[in-house]
């Protein structure tokens, strides 16, 4: 059984002991045994004194209820378990886990930032039966914050368009995206974040899949592109090199984990089934 999201915590306690997403803005604790990576259950996070009181009911995995808890930065933990790197542990974990982790840190990325009230300043809080930070003062109502982001794979003379952000680890290059703009169709905001980033124009845009990115709170709307026309010319703010490659020289990628790598491994199953 997969993991299963739920807003509402649970009436009675589950058959089995819950597991507590420990996570703070760059690492999440797990717990390592035999070379393996698992989310602690909660004696495990008792013994290393954590205070479990403001966690986040986020629903269930393979049977245990999970909760997700801010943990603070640096903070020594003993029994087996240690910090890791949240994107790390993309890597070390199932899609069922992803998913989990993915919903745990974008809740606790929703409490910490609505705390109090955007429009009148006043402290919110939490609604029973639906996640919503309510402002008793103005009535304002938060939910978790989604933000559409568009990612493409343009293609031209079975060559794939990657590019390198200067966040990027050393020589890794990746597919192009960017956030939506208000008043803007996800079409619009491929053939503008292209036409911005690189200096080309696209065409025949067609969708190709989502995934849930909680760096910190996206929505990657996957798209395939055609090149129409121009020469890339990178903007050096978000884009400092660009090029076109094919399968045999393809430079670092990103994890496998990521909608961008499905995108390019598609683009290279493509192509070698075309030759």
């Amino acid at each position: 059984m997969g993991f299963i999201p739920k807003n509402t915590p649970p009436a009675e306690k589950g058959a089995k002991e819950p597991l507590y997403f420990l996570i703070n803005d760059r690492e999440i604790t797990v717990k390592n045994e035999r070379n393996r990576y698992w989310i602690p259950k909660q004696s495990e996070v008792l013994s290393c004194n954590f205070n479990l009181e403001p966690s986040h009911f986020i629903g269930s995995w393979n049977g245990h209820y999970c909760y997700a808890l801010e943990s603070q930065t640096d903070l020594p933990v003993v029994n087996s378990l240690k910090a890791i790197p949240l994107r790390d542990a993309f890597t070390h974990f199932s899609s069922s886990g992803i998913q989990a982790i993915s919903v745990a840190k974008q809740i606790i990325t929703w409490d910490k930032n609505y705390r109090f009230c955007g429009q009148c300043g006043k402290p919110t809080i939490e609604m029973s039966g639906e996640r919503a930070k309510l402002c008793k003062s103005c009535g304002l109502t938060n939910y978790p914050r989604l933000s559409p982001s568009i990612i493409v794979s343009v293609i031209k003379n079975q060559r794939i368009l990657l590019a390198r952000s200067d966040r990027f680890p050393e020589g890794m290059y990746s597919v192009l995206a960017g956030f939506v703009e208000p008043g803007e169709s996800l079409e619009e905001c491929v053939q503008r974040e292209i036409v911005e980033e690189v200096g080309i124009e696209v065409e025949n845009i067609q969708y190709f899949g989502s995934q849930n990115w909680p760096f910190p709170h996206s929505l990657m709307i996957g798209f395939t592109a055609d090149y129409l026309r121009g020469e890339i010319s990178v903007d050096n703010d978000e884009i400092v090199d660009a090029d076109w490659f094919s399968v045999q020289e393809l430079p670092k990628l990103p994890g496998s984990y990521s909608i961008a790598r499905i995108m390019i491994d598609h683009f290279c199953n493509n192509s070698l089934s075309a030759d």
